[in-house]
């Protein structure tokens, strides 16, 4: 009897904890869908390094972007960046200023680059100097400043030598070298040495720089053959001796020939006397 009943205990206990398991499965939540996974953002493309400009804006330049400081007024741009007194009177009176000012307005490319001494460069010349140029050396000397291209700050280094300007390309007369070194733009003549200090202006179509010293041609310094004096031609030497020498024969003949006249002319006078006194003499002593 004990046997059953431990039996009959076992039964229910196993059917409560089967019971007990169903249903405790039935209530339990579901498990969660596994979540998607995230992508990844992209990560941001490295900038491309931009080229550090070789020379520096300076304080007082004017802003490329104001209206009042277009590229077709050059005269404008100088007296806003200030201490161009010399270089502007120079441009104007050689009619230079309008010539820039025409190309920078008809120019589709290309553009211009000025290379621009202050008043402080001019005053370091030899008193007088300008005074001693004619109209064509002030030309030559102001076009010898200007490159008939746009240069940026950052493209010096970019350019080939000799470089050409507005008064030519020629190594003899006048060259034109353009070195740079970190940051810093050397320009050498062959005469001078100067240094571009900083931007005075600059957009797509024109480049003003700030020189410590003017730029001196070699052409001015190199002293220049006078021309030759046409050559008249000179008979020959033994010409002229032979020809003094037949003079001189023909002179003497002539006095030869002259005496030898004389004498016959003095010999003939003298036998006709002789001749006419014997005759006399007959006659008397006949008579």
């Amino acid at each position: 009897m004990k046997q059953c009943l431990f039996s009959f205990s076992l039964l229910v206990l196993f059917m409560f904890s089967s019971l007990y398991s169903s249903t405790t499965a039935a209530v339990a939540p579901p498990a969660a869908a596994p979540k998607a996974l995230q992508k990844a953002a992209p990560s941001p493309k490295a900038a491309a390094p931009t080229s550090k400009p070789l020379v520096p804006t300076l304080p007082q330049s004017p802003d490329s972007s104001d209206s009042d400081s277009t590229p077709d007024d050059i005269t404008r741009i100088l007296r806003r960046a200030k201490t161009f007194t010399i270089l502007t009177r120079l441009l104007k009176t050689t009619e230079i200023m309008n010539n820039i000012n025409s190309q920078l307005i008809t120019a589709k490319s290309g553009g211009l680059t000025i290379l621009a001494p202050d008043d402080s460069a001019f005053s370091q010349l030899k008193a007088g100097f300008l005074n001693s140029l004619n109209e064509g050396q002030k030309i030559e000397l102001l076009q010898f400043h200007i490159l008939p291209e746009y240069v940026s700050s950052s493209n010096f280094d970019s350019l080939s030598n000799p470089v050409q300007t507005v008064a030519g390309k020629d190594p003899t007369r006048l060259p034109l070298n353009v070195e740079s070194f970190g940051n810093s733009v050397n320009i050498s003549t062959g005469v001078v040495n100067a240094t571009v200090t900083g931007v005075v202006y600059s957009d797509n179509k024109l480049a003003i720089y700030r020189l410590d010293k003017v730029l001196l041609p070699l052409d001015f310094f190199v002293t220049k053959a006078p021309a030759s004096a046409p050559v008249v031609a000179k008979a020959p030497k033994a010409d002229k001796e032979k020809s003094s020498s037949e003079d001189e024969d023909e002179t003497t003949q002539e006095q030869n020939n002259s005496g030898a006249v004389s004498l016959i002319v003095i010999q003939g006078t003298t036998l006709m006397s002789l001749g006419l006194g014997f005759v006399i003499a007959v006659a008397t002593l006949w008579s």
